[in-house]
């Protein structure tokens, strides 16, 4: 138990200091700064920084902005550290190698979601919502259905997004009923995570894999059972405590906005765009993503000029009926660009640099020691996932991808799979968790879900044996 108790702590230190340039096989060795005055300060800065993230909700203070900081602080102490040694180089190589991917992650998560806000604004997520209600479905049906659209959506839009969206559906049909909304949002959030983990795009840990070449876009699929498991066992147990009743119908129409269905798919062609410049031309996928933002960026100046001339038309009395408010021609594709959420961009960014720096300390070459090869890669990649709902997936998965441990293609899918879905166990471990707390505040809370973690940690074990099962692999 001690030595289990002293790779968890080292783990969940020194995951948040990890560095890409160790798994990139260049450059001078990392140095081993772990014992000095200046690795500690480092890992007590970001620990802090942390700490301020996590009590985002009460402090309000921005998640972004702790970490930012953080990231400068740490990467003085690494410049010291080195320049001490007499050495003036290695620690710019490294964090240029750092910016460099990180910057491959934000185009591409720019992208993303610009077509996401664009979907939001052209009222398809909306539609979408207003159909479901007015349909009087059961509330048992909502939960199935909710959660199902949640899995399937999740693995194109990010779940924040799906988890957002599905929670508007319970919240407008029985917001009054507090048993059935928090029951509601632990199945989307466990649902909208799962269905992230078997995708490219369902979540930035699964895109970073991708990215690194590590698990091959078609190889993801081979989690789509293993997710189904995830999401099926928790909500089967929750269905069987659902208040009872329909709600009453609503009667809410929503028009999707001009061009609406045409950028769903030019969404859909873009991220094949990305699948296409990754494996078949070998370019970065975020190149694919960035052109078809180009293409998205002129249809909207074609949007633009149309809606132009019907306020022309309608300002000269050409048409003799009013012009809807929703259907007002104001489109404007940079206002979508500026939506993107750039407090989570910037986070990221924070986070990379962070993780770049305490890894060039030294403490990629303990963990990796500490957790891989004392626990082995199964025991690890479990860890991995329950570390995932108390700290957040990103930095425990940029630690993973740059500590770069020998493993199979089995195993690595098992650490994606068990990040992506591992956040699912607490309230605070995703975004989508996060977020709807904020949407239900009140109804569905951190206890709340709490009160439901054994259920989806038998969804946990249960998705990690059955991919035991169908891989063959030795436990």
């Amino acid at each position: 138990m001690n030595r289990l108790l002293t790779v968890l702590f080292g783990f969940v230190f020194s995951c948040l200091g990890m560095n890409a340039w160790a798994s990139s096989g260049g450059g001078s060795p990392i140095m081993d700064f772990t014992s000095t005055g200046m690795g500690i300060a480092a890992v007590i800065i970001f620990a802090f920084a942390y700490v301020l993230v996590i009590g985002e909700e009460f402090l309000h203070l921005r998640k972004s902005k702790p970490v930012m900081i953080a990231a400068g602080l740490v990467w003085i102490l690494v410049a010291l550290s080195y320049n001490g040694q007499g050495d003036t180089t290695t620690a710019h190589d490294m964090i240029q190698h750092n910016i460099l991917e990180y910057a491959e992650l934000l185009l591409f998560l720019l992208a993303a979601m610009t077509y996401v806000n664009t979907l939001e604004e052209r009222n398809v997520f909306a539609a979408l919502r207003a159909v479901l209600v007015s349909k009087g479905f059961s509330l048992k049906t909502i939960f199935w259905i909710t959660g199902l659209l949640a899995f399937v959506i999740s693995p194109i839009a990010d779940n924040l997004t799906t988890a957002l969206v599905m929670a508007a559906v319970v919240m407008a049909v029985a917001k009054d009923n507090a048993a059935f909304v928090g029951l509601g949002c632990i199945n989307i959030v466990v649902a909208a995570n799962a269905g992230g983990a078997f995708s490219p795009f369902g979540d930035i840990t699964t895109l970073m894999v991708w990215q690194k070449g590590l698990v091959e876009f078609t190889e993801f699929f081979a989690l789509f059972i293993p997710s189904v498991v995830n999401w099926l066992v928790p909500a089967i147990i929750m269905s069987f405590f659902l208040p009872k009743g329909s709600p009453d119908k609503g009667e809410d129409t929503v028009v999707i906005k001009k061009g609406g269905i045409v950028i769903i798919f030019l969404f859909l062609m873009t991220i094949s765009m990305a699948v296409l410049f990754h494996i078949v031309l070998h370019l970065p996928s975020m190149v694919g993503m960035m052109t078809g933002l180009g293409v998205l960026k002129v249809y909207g100046y074609f949007l633009k000029v149309r809606g132009q001339k019907e306020i022309t038309a309608f300002e000269a009395g050409a048409t003799h009926s009013s012009m809807p408010k929703e259907e007002e021609p104001n489109f404007d594709i940079f206002q979508q660009l500026q939506r993107a959420e750039w407090d989570t961009l910037m986070f990221f960014y924070g986070v990379v640099l962070c993780v770049g720096g305490l890894g060039a300390l030294g403490y990629l070459n303990l963990t990796s020691h500490l957790m891989y090869d004392q626990l082995g890669a199964s025991w690890a990649n479990i860890i991995v996932g329950i570390l995932s709902a108390v700290v957040d997936n990103i930095p425990v998965m940029f630690a993973v991808l740059t500590m770069s441990p020998e493993m199979d293609l089995n195993q690595w899918l098992l650490v994606t799979l068990t990040a992506g879905v591992g956040g699912s166990l607490l309230s605070v471990g995703s975004a989508a968790g996060v977020a709807l707390m904020g949407q239900a505040r009140g109804v569905y809370t951190f206890f709340s879900h709490l009160k439901w973690t054994w259920a989806i940690a038998l969804g946990y074990i249960a998705s990690i044996y059955t991919h035991f099962l169908i891989t063959g692999m030795p436990f």
